[in-house]
């Protein structure tokens, strides 16, 4: 069994871990949140607030890495009992957008913590997609801790 065959949260459980609500969620299965990697998954559907003609655009890809690096902090934080803090997108960096995913398709998102000190985190994500990589970024993240 798979990394991404493990489920650890989904559907509603996910919304305990991340502050964004419909239309916003861009997360459907958390698969890992340990050691600082985070993996998620998402299926790509229509009524999606960022899919048009038919692909997931490029800003639902941007914002699927940042809740994926919030919904691993947000499992870290429920797991000790503490309130789950909210974050912020400080900085996107070396964005590459290699292809958008299609209707009917299913991303799977990494991301690994790189650096953290105090309230900043530097996180790289990575968005794969029919193990293809589509998408990859390093975001500088602030934490209202």
């Amino acid at each position: 069994m798979g990394v991404y065959d493990n489920v650890i949260a989904n559907g509603e459980a996910i919304l305990t871990f991340i502050p964004q609500r419909a239309p916003m969620v861009m997360i459907e299965n958390l698969h890992k949140a340990e050691d600082g990697q985070t993996i998620s998954s998402l299926p790509i559907i229509e009524k999606n607030i960022f899919s048009k003609d038919g692909f997931l655009q490029e800003p639902g890809l941007i914002e699927n890495i940042a809740q994926t690096a919030a919904v691993g902090v947000g499992f870290e934080y429920r797991n000790e009992d503490k309130d789950v803090p909210t974050g912020y997108i400080g900085a996107v960096q070396k964005l590459t957008i290699h292809k958008l995913p299609k209707l009917g398709k299913t991303i799977f998102t990494e991301v690994n913590v790189e650096h953290k000190v105090f309230n900043t985190t530097l996180i790289n994500g990575k968005i794969t997609c029919d193990d293809e990589l589509i998408a990859d970024c390093s975001m500088k993240i602030y934490l209202d801790e």
